[in-house]
């Protein structure tokens, strides 16, 4: 009897690799399904499950292949993949190692997708200076959405819960479909018909490419951006990305997002509200026993409490200054007058009249004027002009004597 042999679990794992790695089939395998659970973390490799109506696989995209797909995946992304079957022997998963992955019958519309993003871009609907602010408090919300869909419901609920007192105006359109962006546009035109419409929210619940498809057409797009009302748009599921999200002034992850940036909690800004009455109430009971304090300094001053006979010293005293005031202008009037006297005398006494009158005289030579100091400034025959201290001589010189 042979001894039972026990194995390892690695000679187990290594077993299994070693059968999967000679299999033909299983090393160089295309398979299609639908993409779920996808994340791509910050290391640049890919992880998700590819699916289709009654089974699940794990794969993985490492890096350097993941950066020659050219496109993001997301969650329900029909794909078509090329790679081979491995066991994870460390954990003994089996999974795919993705080498290829490309889209499965919409190539056509992501390349669609990538060409209008572009295109749009480049004319600056995107453009974040043209965004414009949402209104802090709605009062009127208008909805472009279906109107049997989750995505209303979860709109309306949060809306109403948040702020009771907003308004809902539901633009019903179909959001798939050939008719749905003809419906959008139509139900965005009328909402901006509307005057007491203040903001707009557009959207969908999640799903694949082809289903999102309407929110990722142009005249959708310029739709959005000639709304003279401020848009929020609220397409699919946090991964999911439209153009229309890039054109709106705002972009939601999802239509619950989407009402809580529309409205605020009511409940809360009452409250605010409150609080901020109270603090303006203390504060102006602080102000006015403030200024109460100072009014009755105020009143307690003289001026205040007898003004007429406060008035009544003023005047006494006005009276006693002007008193003393002229008696002060009659003194330096006085002592101005005896100043101008003494001066008047010594000017009179300096004059040379005064010495005129003293019998002196002043020679003047005819016709220059000239003062005659000497005898030798004038002729035999030179008409000259004596002032006397009363009348003037004209004389003529017969004879010039020299000292």
């Amino acid at each position: 009897m042979h001894a039972l042999r026990i194995h390892t679990v690695s000679e187990v794992a290594g077993k299994i690799q070693g059968l999967l790695s000679k299999d033909m089939t299983l090393s160089n395998l295309w398979m299609r399904g639908e993409i779920s659970n996808f994340r791509s973390p910050s290391s640049g490799h890919w992880y998700f499950t590819l699916k289709d109506g009654s089974s699940a696989l794990r794969c993985v995209m490492f890096r350097s292949r993941a950066s020659r797909t050219g496109f993001l995946p997301q969650d329900g992304l029909r794909v078509v993949i090329r790679g081979y079957v491995s066991l994870y022997e460390r954990d003994g998963t089996l999974q795919i190692y993705v080498e290829e992955l490309q889209a499965d019958g919409i190539g056509a519309l992501w390349a669609a997708f990538q060409e209008l993003k572009e295109k749009l871009a480049a004319e600056g609907l995107f453009a974040p200076e043209r965004k414009r602010p949402l209104p802090a408090f709605p009062r009127v919300v208008g909805i472009v959405t279906s109107s049997t869909g989750a995505a209303f419901q979860d709109l309306r609920t949060v809306i109403h819960r948040r702020s009771p007192g907003t308004r809902i105006i539901l633009a019903p359109a179909s959001v798939q479909g050939q008719e749905a962006p003809g419906e959008i546009i139509a139900a965005l035109q009328r909402l901006n018909k509307r005057p007491e419409v203040e903001l707009i929210i557009v959207g969908r619940g999640g799903g694949s490419l082809e289903e999102l498809w309407a929110f990722n057409t142009e005249a959708v797009a310029r739709a959005v951006f000639a709304s003279r009302i401020p848009v929020i748009s609220a397409v699919g599921h946090e991964t999911d990305y439209c153009i229309v999200d890039w054109v709106a002034d705002k972009r939601a992850a999802t239509p619950s997002a989407a009402a809580e940036l529309a409205v605020p909690v009511t409940a809360e800004l009452t409250q605010w509200l409150q609080t901020a009455e109270e603090r303006l109430k203390r504060s102006m009971r602080v102000y006015l026993c403030r200024r109460r304090d100072q009014l009755t300094v105020l009143a307690a001053r003289e001026v205040l409490r007898s003004p007429r006979g406060l008035l009544a010293l003023r005047k006494l005293e006005l009276a006693r200054l002007k008193r003393e005031l002229s008696a002060k202008m009659r003194q330096i009037l006085k002592q101005k007058q005896t100043l101008i006297a003494n001066s008047a005398g010594q000017l009179t006494a300096l004059s040379p009249l005064a010495v005129l009158s003293r019998g002196y005289a002043v020679c003047q030579k005819l016709p220059s004027g000239e003062l005659v100091r000497r005898s030798s400034q004038v002729s035999m025959g030179d008409a000259v002009e004596i002032t006397l201290s009363q009348g003037r001589l004209i004389c003529q010189v017969e004879k010039g004597i020299d000292n």
